[in-house]
């Protein structure tokens, strides 16, 4: 059902995010950051929160996207952060690779829809992704 969706362009309802989810608890820490953000893009959002911050894939994951990281009440966007860090071209496309490759891992993670700023987007509460996230981002700093 998902491929049809994908070929067909059209967008799957999920549920809403229950309010006593941890996962909404989550999302509250980095509300403002999140609001700001998602009113400046367009882009379809799916965020992945975590404890204290967010990963907020952007576009058409896991082939054609891009990612911001939401933390200390600020937005870092994938090319802030590969500037910052200096990684070379051939580190950024093997850090969308994993990160790819991590969306994938949690194709079966139940997704949920939530709003904020009046934008809908996608929540996915995943531990395991959270943690692949963190471990990816991590290992490309060292």
């Amino acid at each position: 059902m998902r491929f049809l969706d994908k070929i067909l362009g059209s967008k799957p309802a999920y549920p809403p995010l229950p309010a006593d989810n941890e996962a909404m608890v989550q999302l509250d820490e980095v509300k403002a950051p999140l609001e700001e953000f998602a009113h400046k893009v367009s882009d379809r959002l799916e965020v992945v929160p975590a404890a204290h911050e967010a990963f907020v894939f952007l576009g058409k994951p896991p082939g054609n996207f891009g990612l911001a990281w939401i933390h200390d009440g600020k937005v870092t966007s994938l090319k802030e952060f590969t500037q910052e860090h200096h990684l070379s071209q051939g580190q950024v496309e093997r850090l969308l690779d994993r990160l790819g490759n991590a969306y994938q891992h949690a194709s079966d993670t139940p997704r949920y829809s939530a709003e904020f700023s009046g934008k809908k987007m996608v929540v996915i509460p995943s531990k395991d992704l959270e943690q692949e996230m963190h471990q990816i981002m991590s290992n490309t700093l060292h």
